[in-house]
């Protein structure tokens, strides 16, 4: 259910916005990794690159913070580690549940093919 009462519009600076577009340009960046990075919505910041692109908004003489650029290019690398480390531990789970089946399987056959015994 929407809240009653008036909506929270944010308002950026043009500089802003540049910033936030020309951080997106940057190499091996995702807009969601910059949006997160900025608390803004991934479609807002597609807008602003779309009215950059249009030349509406200006991102040339823009200087970037190295530091956020490079934060987010290491935001970048440590996610694709971190799901190549989730996929490596999903597997060796698979692997064990399937050794232990393995071994369930093959200690229950061998308890049924012992020898029979003799009732008296």
């Amino acid at each position: 259910m929407a809240k009653s009462g008036p909506r929270k519009i944010n308002r950026y600076s043009e500089e802003f916005k540049a910033t936030a577009v020309r951080l997106s340009d940057l190499p091996d960046v995702l807009i969601q990794d910059v949006a997160n990075a900025l608390d803004i919505h991934p479609f807002m910041l597609s807008r602003w690159r779309k009215q950059a692109r249009e030349g509406l908004i200006v991102t040339k003489g823009i200087k970037l913070d190295l530091e956020t650029a490079s934060e987010l290019k290491r935001l970048r690398d440590l996610e694709k580690k971190y799901k190549l480390l989730q996929e490596e531990h999903d597997l060796l789970k698979k692997a064990i549940r399937f050794a232990s089946d393995q071994k369930r399987k093959s200690s229950s056959s061998s308890k049924q093919t012992g020898k029979p015994t003799k009732s008296q």
